[in-house]
C-alpha cells in the first residue's frame, strides 16, 4: 500500500462526488424505501452471502407475512425457516428470530440506534450492526461488508490479505477516516453500491468511476488480497427414497447447522446397488454427493421421521439439494 496516493484529507471531495454518482446511477431497491429499523435488519440477514437479486422477492413475501419485530418473535421456528428456505445458510434465519424475540424483551420492541448495543443481538457483527445504524437510524459508522472491502482496499491498493488481521485493521481505519461526521445513510449506500455496480470483482469498470481520481489501485482486478482457500474436501451422502402412494418418508435433522429443517432419510452407508438419483452441491469447503437408493418401507419409524404429503412438500422447510432431490425423483417416471 502506498499511502501517499490515497489523502485522507481528500475525503469530503471523495464523498461529494460519490454521493452524487449515487443519486444519479443507484439502484432502486425495496430496502431503501423504508427507514424501519426491522425492515433494515431482514434485508441485511437476507444479503449476507446472497445476491441482490436473489433476495428481493424472499424479503417481500418475509414481510408480508412477519411485518415486525413482535411477528416474528411469536413465530414458531418451522414457520420461519419454511419462509427462509432458498435462501440457504439457515443459521441467519435462526439468528434473525432469536434478534427479534431479544428485541421484544430486552427493549420492549423498539431497537436501539446505538450500533455498540445492536451488536450485542444474535447474528450480528460490526458489520450488520454498523449498516442498521446507518440505513435505519442515519448513523454515521464505519461499516465494512465485502463490497466496501474490495473498494477501500482498491482505493489504498492494499496489498496484504483483508482477512487477516493486519489487512482487516487497515481497512477498518480507512472506513473510520472517510466516514462523514453525520449522515450517514446516504453515504454508506453509495459506497456499497459503487462496489456492486463499478469496482466489481472482475472487470471493474474503472473509466466510469467517480471517484478514479482517488484511486491508488495499478492492478484493480488483483485486489483484494485474500489468504488461500481451504482445500476441498469430498464427501458422500447416502440416503433413502421410501415413498408410499402420495407419502414420502423425511427425516427432521437435529444437529446445530440444520437443526428444524427436513431431508431424505440417511443411510449408515451406500447400497451396493446404482443410486436412483445423484447430485453433487457445495457445503463450507466440502463437495457433497448426495446418492438416493430406493429402499423398503421400515416397520417402524426411527426417531425423527415421518410421513410427509406431497401436496404438504410446497410449505416444508427443506433443505434445498433436498427439495431438489425430491422434486426429481417426483417427477421421473414411475
Amino acid at each position: 500500500m502506498n499511502n501517499s496516493k490515497f489523502k485522507i484529507q481528500n475525503s469530503k471531495l471523495f464523498r461529494a462526488k460519490l454521493i452524487a454518482w449515487f443519486r444519479r446511477d443507484g439502484r432502486d431497491l425495496p430496502w431503501r424505501h423504508t427507514t424501519d429499523p426491522y425492515a433494515i435488519m431482514v434485508s441485511e440477514f437476507m444479503l449476507q452471502q446472497t445476491q441482490v437479486a436473489t433476495v428481493i422477492p424472499f424479503y417481500q413475501r418475509w414481510l408480508a407475512r412477519l411485518p415486525d419485530f413482535a411477528t416474528l418473535a411469536a413465530a414458531e421456528e418451522s414457520a420461519v425457516l419454511s419462509l427462509w428456505q432458498g435462501l440457504g445458510y439457515y443459521s441467519r434465519a435462526r439468528n434473525l428470530h432469536r434478534a427479534a424475540r431479544e428485541v421484544m424483551t430486552r427493549f420492549d420492541g423498539t431497537l436501539p440506534d446505538d450500533p455498540a448495543i445492536i451488536a450485542t443481538l444474535p447474528g450480528i457483527g460490526r458489520y450488520t450492526a454498523g449498516a442498521v445504524a446507518a440505513f435505519a437510524f442515519d448513523r454515521a459508522v464505519a461499516t465494512i461488508d465485502g463490497n466496501i472491502a474490495r473498494v477501500l482496499a482498491r482505493l489504498l491498493d492494499l496489498r496484504e490479505p483483508i482477512d487477516a488481521k493486519h489487512g482487516s485493521e487497515i481497512l477498518w481505519q480507512a472506513a473510520e477516516a472517510l466516514r462523514p461526521r453525520r449522515s450517514g445513510r446516504l453515504y454508506t449506500s453509495a459506497l456499497m453500491e459503487l462496489g456492486a455496480l463499478v469496482c466489481t470483482p472482475r472487470k471493474p469498470q474503472c473509466l466510469i468511476c467517480p471517484v478514479r481520481a482517488h484511486c491508488a489501485a495499478t492492478a484493480p482486478e488483483s485486489l483484494p488480497v485474500k489468504r488461500p482457500r481451504t482445500k476441498t474436501v469430498a464427501l458422500d451422502e447416502p440416503c433413502a427414497w421410501i415413498r408410499d402412494g402420495v407419502r414420502v418418508l423425511l427425516e427432521q435433522q437435529t444437529g446445530p447447522r440444520w437443526r428444524g429443517l427436513w431431508k431424505l432419510p440417511a443411510l449408515a452407508k451406500a447400497s451396493r446397488t446404482a443410486p436412483q438419483l445423484e447430485l453433487t452441491y457445495p457445503f463450507t469447503h466440502h463437495r457433497v454427493t448426495l446418492r438416493v437408493f430406493p429402499q423398503q418401507q421400515p416397520r417402524q419409524l426411527a426417531a425423527h421421521q415421518a410421513w410427509i404429503n406431497t401436496a404438504d412438500l410446497a410449505d416444508l422447510a427443506l433443505t434445498a439439494p433436498h427439495r431438489r432431490a425430491i422434486e426429481r425423483l417426483l417427477a421421473a417416471p414411475c
